[in-house]
């Protein structure tokens, strides 16, 4: 039987359903990869608040990690939520000792509510240890205001922040679009050689998993070996379908992404 290529995610879990772990794996699924966890933090909530998070201790995480890494064939590792410096330094610590390629970044830093979720020691350490790894970096607006230390009000500081970006180490960043006020959802590609947009139809609707659902999309996409760039712009027609299917299980007002789009159409 053919060994079947496997992508892991380093997140938090979402109790219900829409982010973290659970849109990840349900993106791997969609994809034809299998789809392998590293739980880097549990959190209790809905699709209306979340209302606790309890992180695993690092010895923990580290069993995660390595069971993971020393049974299947990873072809690419999708990282999300990390709460604090400590783990940080554990996830990058990981990955080197396990020489993991295909590495994409989520920053997950900044809540719905606009509050900044990491304290300064986990940013730097973010900055420092991360960044430098990862084979591309897939922030939205506000993450990339925290990681540059200024505001991106238009298209154009944002065609310049991609550069800014770049020089932190990764090997290419996406820089997601939605927070601006364009009449455009357009995600900003950034590699150094090759600028590109991608460009959909901005929805009149609040998705709950969109970032974490973009970034498991690349990862089994480079381990379908596209290249980043094609990976990177057929996982935000992934997402956009997956928002134009979303419905609502729950009683917010966020929609949930409907990551079997492609399946049921």
């Amino acid at each position: 039987m053919k060994t079947h290529l496997c992508a892991l995610t380093i997140a938090g879990s979402d109790s219900g359903g829409g982010a973290g772990i659970q849109a990840d794996l349900k993106t791997f699924a969609a994809h034809g990869v299998h789809g392998l966890s590293a739980i880097a933090a549990l959190t209790a909530q809905n699709t209306r608040k979340v209302s606790a998070v309890e992180v695993p201790s690092i010895k923990f995480l580290h069993a995660q990690i390595d069971a993971c890494f020393g049974d299947f064939k990873i072809g690419a590792v999708k990282i999300g939520m990390l709460a604090n410096a400590r783990v940080i330094k554990a996830v990058a610590e990981a990955l080197l000792r396990h020489k993991a390629k295909n590495i994409v970044l989520d920053p997950v830093m900044v809540a719905s509510s606009g509050a900044t979720l990491l304290e300064p020691s986990a940013l730097k350490a973010m900055r420092e240890l991360l960044i430098p790894l990862a084979s591309v970096v897939t922030p939205n607006i506000p993450e990339a205001e925290l990681l540059l230390g200024h505001k991106i009000k238009n298209a154009d500081v944002a065609d310049a922040a991609t550069v800014e970006l770049l020089a932190m180490g990764s090997r290419a960043v996406l820089l997601k679009g939605g927070h601006l006020p364009d009449k455009t959802m357009t995600d900003r590609y950034d590699d150094g050689e090759l600028f590109a947009e991608f460009i959909h139809k901005k929805l009149k609707l609040e998705g709950h998993g969109t970032g974490c659902t973009l970034a498991s999309a690349i990862a089994a996409n480079l381990c379908l070996e596209k290249n980043l760039p094609q990976a990177c712009a057929d996982a935000t027609d992934f997402v956009h379908g997956a928002l134009v299917h979303a419905y609502k299980p729950g009683k917010g007002k966020v929609v949930v992404l409907n990551h079997l789009w492609q399946m049921h159409n």
